[in-house]
């Protein structure tokens, strides 16, 4: 088996690189980000946000250095990964691959702020005057489109990060986001 992981990577890495093209919008996942962005929900109780928060505060604390932001972007984080039913640690380690937590960043193909939304699903949903550097928006956003994907995925992170890329069927972007997960925002 590990040898069978060794060829397809070794093929992988053969294959010339392509730019991460995004899916054709759709309906279903344009009907969910309208949804999410009208809706609200996020800790049980305040001791668990108290050890998730300290915790998360302490790894996120070289990168982010003001408190008060730092405490705010863990609450949103946390609010829209629970809203959207997906591990908050998981979202940690998108948006440091993505932006590395930084909420002004766009890419060379245009994605926004820390998720790196596409532009285009702004017009996609109706709400073209929103402003996906606005946290909570690409907060709500970019979970509600990696939820939808790992349903879509039937579970498999790895094909529903893919997705998220625009790198199906590649592993370069799902290994960097499992190497984040795996050494920054394990859960203890």
């Amino acid at each position: 088996m590990r040898c069978l992981s060794i060829i397809s990577l070794c093929l992988l890495l053969l294959q010339p690189l392509q730019a991460a093209v995004p899916e054709p919008p759709d309906d279903k996942l344009r009907e969910l980000l309208h949804d999410a962005i009208a809706s609200t929900d996020s800790f049980a109780d305040r001791f668990e946000a108290e050890v998730w928060l300290s915790d998360m505060s302490r790894r996120l604390e070289k990168t982010m250095p003001d408190d008060e932001d730092r405490l705010g972007l863990l609450k949103a984080i946390h609010y829209e990964a629970s809203r959207a039913d997906l591990p908050p640690e998981l979202v940690l380690a998108v948006i440091q691959v993505e932006s590395y937590f930084d909420p002004w960043a766009i890419s060379v193909a245009g994605a926004q702020g820390l998720m790196q939304i596409m532009p285009f699903w702004l017009n996609e949903i109706g709400r073209p005057d929103d402003n996906l550097f606005h946290v909570q928006t690409n907060l709500r956003m970019g979970c509600t489109i990696l939820k939808y994907y790992l349903d879509k995925e039937r579970g498999d992170l790895t094909r529903a990060l893919g997705r998220y890329n625009g790198s199906l069927g590649k592993f370069k972007y799902p290994n960097k986001v499992f190497k984040a997960l795996r050494t920054r925002w394990y859960r203890q």
